[in-house]
């Protein structure tokens, strides 16, 4: 299987990324036992049917781990060269404190050694208080670490308009930021979006099928209620959608997107997640891989053989009018975890 050459884009001058991510979350633990083998092996077809780029962090359990055994095994069984077809982008979650050089190198480090990499590709910083002003110590000492080879690039995950805009007025060179983003949760569209555009800051959305909710799985199902649910994923965008509007609401958007999907010819979760992909503002949308228990890659390639028209963003619009407007009652991106 190759996926067409709109499944990628140049995210800089010296990185092309495919358009949907495999996102690593699923491997942490919270979402049922992985077997590193079946899981490493099923990281080869990933990559074989074009989807080449990861999306991990250093506590996402064994996901850096199993990055570094991949490597490990693509290099001796394809040779050194076919690590360059292949993009791997980490997160590093510090707990909000005094940031050293020494500090941010250890972990920068460790992350470099767990995935087997002398520079990792995109480093993808959060911070979990605003309250304390370290991130910009911190951020500081990587674009150090940027420059002495040890990071491509430098990238956010979950900051708000506002600190992002701080982060780039004091001159560090940001590169995209990772926020949540679906039908469910549109709040990058209130500012974020089009502040990226202006600043020339790419996004990278995740939450794109609310853990799974926006599939056919869940259309013409009763309330699941919050305790029943199987992953933490699932709890997680449970909450997001009480919040957005009920279940009863949702029920009527799934009912829409499996209209769409039928005229397309896809699937219910292709829809959800090309809505994202099509905001001018993203990169690629983040899909999660259950390495080794459930597998979506021939679905995910047809992500790319449609586009949503006028009609069936007219058909949405009734939807979003109805529902609650969650920047008012969260706040902006990320601002759920502070």
């Amino acid at each position: 299987m190759a996926l067409p050459a709109n499944s990628r884009v140049q995210l800089t001058s010296d990185l092309t990324i495919c358009r949907v991510l495999n996102g690593m979350w699923q491997v942490s633990g919270a979402h049922g036992r992985i077997d590193r083998n079946r899981a490493i092996a099923a990281m080869f077809d990933y990559v074989d049917a074009g989807f080449t780029t990861w999306d991990l962090a250093d506590h996402y359990g064994p996901a850096e781990d199993f990055i570094g055994e991949f490597r490990r095994q693509l290099a001796e069984t394809r040779g050194k060269a076919a690590l360059d077809d292949i993009q791997a982008f980490t997160k590093w979650v510090p707990r909000p404190g005094r940031m050293t050089r020494e500090l941010v190198e250890k972990n920068i480090d460790r992350s470099r050694d767990r995935m087997n990499v002398e520079t990792l590709d995109l480093l993808q910083f959060h911070w979990w208080d605003y309250r304390n002003p370290n991130y910009l110590d911190a951020l500081a000492h990587m674009s150090d670490l940027q420059k002495a080879g040890k990071i491509r690039h430098l990238a956010l995950t979950n900051f708000d308009t506002e600190h992002l805009q701080i982060i780039l007025d004091r001159g560090i060179e940001v590169v995209s930021n990772q926020v949540q983003f679906s039908l469910i949760d549109r709040r990058p569209l209130v500012k974020m979006a089009q502040f990226c555009q202006e600043r020339g800051v790419r996004l990278l959305a995740y939450g794109t099928l609310c853990g799974g909710f926006l599939s056919e799985e869940w259309l013409g199902r009763p309330d699941p209620g919050s305790f029943t649910l199987e992953t933490v994923s699932l709890r997680k965008y449970k909450q997001m959608i009480d919040a957005w509007g009920g279940w009863r609401l949702f029920q009527e958007l799934l009912s829409v997107l499996k209209s769409i999907a039928d005229k397309h010819g896809v699937s219910l979760a292709n829809v959800a997640v090309r809505y994202v992909l099509e905001e001018p503002a993203v990169a690629g949308a983040i899909v999660g891989a259950r390495l080794g228990l459930s597998e979506h890659i021939a679905d995910n390639a047809r992500l790319f053989d449609f586009s949503l028209d006028e009609e069936d963003r007219g058909q949405l619009a009734p939807i979003f009018e109805r529902s609650r407007d969650l920047f008012s009652i969260i706040g902006d991106c990320g601002d759920e975890y502070r």
